[in-house]
This record gives structure tokens, C-alpha cells and sequence, in this order.
């Protein structure tokens, strides 16, 4: 019989996501067959299967750590926020429909059915599905509308360990607020606690963990220490460090800010970027944050035309075309891609209707339609500077129809069916927008396309080996995680508990 493990947390943002892949990379190392399940997910940052199915890039991760390919079925909802009170539902990879947290709610005997059928299909496969849940363990108030926390853990009769940030404060009342608001027989359930996050010394929380142990009766499994030089892929953009947007530019590197737009998605593109030694990455939100700036980056948008209304009430629209005029680089991706054109049309309602004059920095016009495109690609680079010999592979995730009325894309898509085009760039090869997400993760892309902006400022190029390294850094990161967690954490007594053979 298949067994399970919980990993449900006393928040959001307490660590859930990067514990579970750490479990799932131990488990996988001791030869257990093991695969992530997360029920519903919240994030517009999100990933495309082989199959063309779109999923949470946390699952993303977790898979890789469990050294399976992604599948839908390991996130069978992702919910997609489009304003305050409305998602678009992705169902096992496909959009299902866009709904307000209402009529969401009313939907649940319905959605549940999917979350069983994948978790069944999984079950089916694996001898281990681990659980990761979402907020709080504790959301009392929405006990009777939860699809992802409890009725997993007993559809599953699953193990749970329960996951707590000290970098936040209050842990204690995080810890066993959290015990003692749950029914008696889901703390029996809960086989430990993990206290995440911790900074300083180890001793001296010592005491701490007796009166934890001492208050609930649950051991303390173990105290992981705040980890920063591991870079690995998180849930949402929330999580993106402070300091990336202080960093300080230099002359000496290659200086790229982001735009943080409010709807902002897939901010993963930009992680092998900002691993590269030679370059300073910021998120910027204010126009005078793009002085000193090599390159400006517009990102995905989940509601483009709202983000591009905002570029504009920011006053962010002059820099860009001050910026452009100084003879340096502007990129867009996806939704940044359709801004640096002339015109969105939304004539369906997609993202609720309108029109939005672009940039005007690009001669594209892009209108958005129902359909999305959701696959996964590889590409030639057609920019000036970047030989044809530099592959892409990425995926895409959009709705909009951008059409070229003049110049030359950035990318040829090579497809069995005929290779098409992607996106477009300016003669010069300093303005550029595509619909590839990852467009940076390949190392020799990266490398090359790095070096060209060197190569404007009077830097010599550096040789491709050092982005390799940085992609190989980038992809031990999980064993390096999973050691930390190994370290810090009793896994004896997590194999013993799932009747698991502990090596």
C-alpha cells in the first residue's frame, strides 16, 4: 500500500514548498520511489509540461527532487489570481475557468474528484506521495471549503509534519496556537515539527525546543538553519530576496533591472540570471531605480493590459524611452513582450475587456484570445550578436496573437510540424520581446547573450565555461539542500514512522 507524508506549515511562506522537495530528494536518494502531490496551488508562477499541461513550479521543483519528470496530476489545481476576489482554475493542466473565491468555494465536492483521481494515479506508481499543504494547517474558518490541508491528509491517511518559521517571530505561538486549534484526531497525526528558518546559534534555542516538546507532547524533529547561497526555485514572488532589490550596480557587471509589476509571473526566468557572478539582477519599482541599468527588463504580466497601465501611471514610460535612446537594451517577455508593442486588444474579455496603446518600441500589435498556448519549445537565436548556433529551451504560456507588421523575429521555434517564429527585435537588436519563458536557462544562450552587453560596455567576454558552472550550481542546489535538511533534521525517526527502511 502506498504510503504518505504531509508536510503542512503554520502560515504561508514558512518553507513548505523547499522542506518537501528536501524530503523528496532524501527519500528519492535512499531509493524509495517517491512523487510530490500539492492539491491546489496559488501562484502565477507556473510551469509547462512535456504535455502541454500548465502546473505550480514549486511541484516543478519537487519532481526534479524526486528525480521524476513534472506531471499535472502532482498539482491538479492551480489557481491563477486575476484580481483581488478571481482566478482562472487550471484543472489537471488546462484552463477549467475563471471564478471569484465564491463561486470557487461552492465548487468543491466537484474539484475534489480531480484531486482524487490524481493523487489515485500517483498513488498507483509510487510507494511514497508527499503532501504538501497550503497556509495554515489551522484556517479554522474555512474548514468546511478546504480542498488541500486535512481532507487530503485523511483521503491519503497520511503522516504530517508540521513546518514553522522562526525568521518571522512567535513560533511558539505559531507551534501550539496551531496544535490547539486542530481536531484531536488530526494532532494525532502530526508526527513532529520542524522549525525552519533559524539564524544565530543552534545551542542557544535549546530550551526552546524543550518547552515546545514539553507544551504539545510532539517532538521537535529538528531546527534547519537559514540557508541563503542556495538558489532554488520558490512558489511565488513574494519570496524574492530584499537585497535583490538594493543590489548595487557596478561598472564592472552587467547591470539588469526588473520591472516588479503588481501581476507579475514566472519570475523564475530570471534565477540562472541572477546566478551569474558577473551580473547584478534588481526588481525595481520606481523609475529611478533604472539609472545605472544595462539592460531593462519587462516580465511576464498575468493581466498585461492592468500592468501596462501601471508602467505608465509609474512614470516608467519616459526612462524606458530615455534608456532606449542611450543606446541600451530593453527586453520583454511574454506579457512584457506585448507591451513593447503598439497595441493590446482585449475585444473577448479575457483579462476583462479594453484596449492599451504599447510602448511603441517593437512593430508588433498583439491581440489576447481565449486559447491558451501552453508548450514546451526549443529555439535558434536570430539576435544580432548571438549566433544561430545558441539553443533555447523553454516553454510557452500565453493567450495573445501577436502579429509582426514589420522587421525580423528573435527566434526561429524549431517544430516537427515546421518551424515557425517567435517574437520580434529592433534593427538595432537592443530592443527584443519574446514569448519564450527560461529564455536564460540554457548556458550558452546565456553566456553569449551576456557577453554582447560586455562587449558594449568595454568588458571582454568571459567564456562559457563560467555559465555552465553557474547551471551545474544551479542544478546540485537540491542535494545541497537536501544535505542541510539531512544535517538538521531526525529523518530517523520520519523512516521509522512510515515504516521505511532508515539506512
Amino acid at each position: 500500500m502506498t504510503k504518505a507524508l504531509a508536510v503542512l506549515g503554520t502560515g504561508s511562506d514558512v518553507g513548505k514548498s523547499l522542506v518537501t522537495a528536501g524530503l523528496g530528494r532524501i527519500f528519492h536518494r535512499a531509493g524509495i520511489r517517491v512523487a510530490p502531490f500539492k492539491a491546489q496551488n496559488m501562484s502565477l508562477n507556473s510551469f509547462v509540461t512535456v504535455e502541454g499541461g500548465e502546473m505550480g513550479r514549486a511541484q516543478v521543483l519537487q519532481a526534479q527532487a524526486c528525480g521524476l519528470r513534472p506531471h499535472v496530476d502532482m498539482n491538479p489545481i492551480l489557481l491563477k489570481p486575476e484580481a483581488d476576489r478571481r482566478s482562472q482554475v487550471i484543472v489537471q493542466g488546462h484552463v477549467w475557468r475563471s471564478q471569484d473565491a465564491g463561486d470557487y468555494f461552492d465548487s468543491k465536492a466537484e474539484l475534489f474528484c480531480f484531486v482524487r483521481q490524481s493523487y489515485d494515479r500517483l498513488a498507483a506508481q509510487y510507494e511514497l506521495i508527499l503532501i504538501e499543504g497550503a497556509g495554515s494547517a489551522a484556517e479554522i474558518n474555512l474548514r468546511d471549503r478546504d480542498i488541500v490541508n486535512w481532507p487530503v491528509v485523511h483521503m491519503a491517511d497520511a503522516g504530517v509534519v508540521l513546518v514553522a518559521d522562526i525568521d518571522r517571530g512567535g513560533v511558539f505561538a505559531q507551534i501550539i496556537g496551531t496544535l490547539d486549534l486542530l481536531e484531536p484526531g488530526e494532532r494525532e497525526r502530526v508526527l513532529g515539527i520542524v522549525i525552519n528558518k533559524f539564524r544565530g546559534d543552534r545551542r542557544l534555542f535549546d530550551d526552546g525546543v524543550a518547552m515546545i516538546e514539553q507544551r504539545t507532547g510532539i517532538p521537535v524533529l529538528g531546527v534547519i538553519p537559514f540557508l541563503r547561497d542556495v538558489m532554488l526555485d520558490q512558489e511565488d514572488s513574494v519570496t524574492i530576496e530584499p537585497e535583490s532589490s538594493v543590489a548595487s550596480f557596478s561598472p564592472d557587471t552587467v547591470n539588469v533591472a526588473v520591472i516588479l509589476l503588481p501581476h507579475m509571473s514566472n519570475f523564475t526566468d530570471f534565477n540562472a540570471l541572477a546566478a551569474e557572478s558577473d551580473v547584478t539582477l534588481r526588481y525595481i519599482r520606481v523609475p529611478e531605480d533604472v539609472a545605472g541599468a544595462d539592460v531593462l527588463i519587462l516580465p511576464g504580466s498575468k493581466q498585461t493590459i492592468q500592468d501596462l497601465e501601471y508602467v505608465g501611471e509609474k512614470g516608467f514610460v519616459p526612462v524606458v524611452a530615455s534608456h532606449v535612446l542611450a543606446g541600451r537594451e530593453v527586453v520583454g517577455l511574454c506579457g512584457g513582450f506585448q507591451m513593447l508593442g503598439g497595441r493590446i486588444d482585449d475585444p473577448y474579455q479575457v483579462e476583462g475587456g479594453g484596449q492599451a496603446d504599447g510602448l511603441r518600441l517593437l512593430p508588433v500589435d498583439t491581440e489576447l484570445h481565449h486559447e491558451k498556448q501552453t508548450r514546451q519549445v526549443q529555439a535558434n537565436s536570430l539576435l544580432p550578436g548571438v549566433t544561430d548556433s545558441e539553443m533555447v529551451r523553454g516553454y510557452e504560456i500565453h493567450v495573445g496573437l501577436t502579429s509582426r507588421r514589420q522587421g525580423g523575429p528573435c527566434f526561429r521555434i524549431l517544430d516537427p510540424d515546421g518551424d515557425r517564429e517567435d517574437g520580434a527585435v529592433s534593427p538595432d537588436g537592443l530592443v527584443w520581446g519574446t514569448y519564450i519563458h527560461g529564455v536564460f536557462d540554457d548556458p550558452s544562450f546565456r553566456r553569449a547573450w551576456i557577453n554582447r552587453v560586455r562587449t558594449r560596455k568595454g568588458l571582454p567576454p568571459r567564456a562559457v565555461a563560467d555559465s555552465i558552472d553557474v547551471t551545474g550550481r544551479l542544478t546540485s542546489a537540491l542535494d545541497q539542500w537536501a544535505d542541510h535538511v539531512t544535517h538538521h533534521v531526525d529523518m530517523q525517526i520520519v523512516f521509522q514512522a512510515l515504516a521505511l527502511p532508515f539506512a
